[in-house]
Formats: C-alpha cells, sequence, structure tokens
C-alpha cells in the first residue's frame, strides 16, 4: 500500500548498531519457571524449594547456575533463604509493607519500636489462638523445628534471633490466612536489632521458656492457653527491652 500523503518514513540504517538477541541464560530460565510456578499456585507462599542439589538435577545445570538463580530470585523479593532451614517462597507484598514501615520509623516519632510492641500485643495473641485451632501437623512440626533451632543457639545471638523470627512467622502461617503473614512478618523483623539487644542481657533464657509453652498449647490444640502463653511472652519481652 503506497504511503499516505504526509507520512513520515523513517528508513532503516543498516548499519544501525543494534545488540543482536541472544538465548537467555540458564539462571534466568530456572527463575522463569520458579515465577511461573508461584504465578500459577503451585508454589505458594512458605513453600520451601528443594535443596540446591535437587534443583540441579531436576534443572540438569551446576550448582553454581541454581545458586545465581537463587540469588535473582530474592533480588526480586520472591524467596528468602534461611541457614538450616532452607530457601521459602515469600510475599513481595511484606517485603513492600516492611519497606514502608521501616520509613515511616524513620520519620514519625522517637516511639517507633514502642509503637510495634504495642502491635505485636494487639495481633499475635489472636494469632496464637488461632494457630492452634487451624495448624496442619506439617505446620505444628515446622513451629517445633524453629523452637528446636532456637535450643540449639542460645549462645549464638544471629542465629537465634533468626529462628525466633520464623517460630513467630510460622504461627501466623498455621492461621491459614494468608494476610497474616503479611502482616506480621514486617512488624517482627523490623524488631532484630531489638531482638539482638535483649538477647545479650539474657532475653534467650527468657524466651524460649514462653516459646516452649506456646508450642504446647498450639500442639494440643488448646486457643485459650496459646493466647495467654503469647501475651505472657509479649509482656517479658517489653521487660527485657526496657532493661536493655
Amino acid at each position: 500500500m503506497p504511503p499516505r500523503i504526509g507520512m513520515m518514513i523513517i528508513p532503516i540504517d543498516p548499519a544501525a548498531n543494534y545488540t543482536p538477541l541472544q538465548a537467555a541464560r540458564l539462571y534466568e530460565q530456572i527463575v522463569a519457571q520458579i515465577e511461573n510456578q508461584v504465578l500459577g499456585g503451585k508454589l505458594r507462599y512458605g513453600d520451601r524449594l528443594p535443596t540446591e542439589r535437587k534443583l540441579a538435577g531436576q534443572f540438569r545445570v551446576s550448582r553454581t547456575v541454581v545458586r545465581e538463580a537463587v540469588k535473582v530470585l530474592q533480588e526480586k523479593g520472591l524467596v528468602q533463604s534461611h541457614p538450616g532451614r532452607g530457601t521459602f517462597i515469600t510475599d513481595g507484598t511484606a517485603r513492600a509493607v516492611r519497606h514502608a514501615l521501616g520509613f515511616m520509623l524513620r520519620v514519625g516519632s522517637s516511639q517507633g519500636a514502642l509503637n510495634l510492641a504495642e502491635a505485636r500485643e494487639i495481633l499475635e495473641p489472636e494469632i496464637a489462638a488461632r494457630a492452634a485451632t487451624r495448624a496442619t501437623t506439617e505446620q505444628v512440626e515446622a513451629i517445633r523445628q524453629t523452637v528446636a533451632l532456637m535450643e540449639r543457639a542460645l549462645d549464638d545471638a544471629d542465629a537465634f534471633v533468626e529462628a525466633d523470627l520464623q517460630f513467630h512467622l510460622a504461627l501466623a502461617q498455621a492461621t491459614q490466612n494468608p494476610l497474616i503473614p503479611t502482616l506480621i512478618d514486617p512488624i517482627v523483623d523490623l524488631l532484630r536489632e531489638q531482638r539482638k539487644n535483649t538477647f545479650r542481657r539474657g532475653g534467650a533464657a527468657h524466651g524460649q521458656y514462653h516459646h516452649k509453652k506456646i508450642l504446647a498449647a498450639v500442639a494440643r490444640r488448646d486457643p485459650n492457653a496459646a493466647r495467654a502463653a503469647m501475651r505472657a511472652h509479649l509482656q517479658q519481652v517489653r521487660k527485657d527491652s526496657r532493661k536493655s
């Protein structure tokens, strides 16, 4: 069809500096497949990926390629790796909420940590109660594993705090309400430094006492006991925080 009058015709320069198209790198293909599984619902928030060795075998690539893919997925906020536990599908929404809360704390009042602690006191007792009535057998076992990890890390602040965060997130996941982990994960994560300070002042022993009581109540499906145990735990956290 001939060009209309007034239409601008842009000639193609055969010498233009275009970048040749390349096949996707292997790790990008792994990232794409995992993203598609998340979008398709085959992988859900909280699911654990196979080990690095198993993924390498399934994709028929080296472990270096798998490691690079996991790194990209972490940068995208789709997965989070926890030493000793594995790599888990995370929630990009929770990451955004964490950033928003962090910004609010930086520009808001000097009572930011206290406000976060109060938010926990409002939310977490009911989270524990609902976990007691809704947790699957596998989820109870996941909570139990985090308590065991803390028990083995009573002389390691970083490991203990990481397991502590996972304990509270595992309880949130056990409510079977996908909004709850999104809300609680940023709150407990922002208190990471505070937890390390209380750890150094004996808070680990106090925390473990209450963690075990919460676990026991959830395991025997007693929501009232789980609620009361969590309240007692958070009251102890507040006392330890004042001391530190």
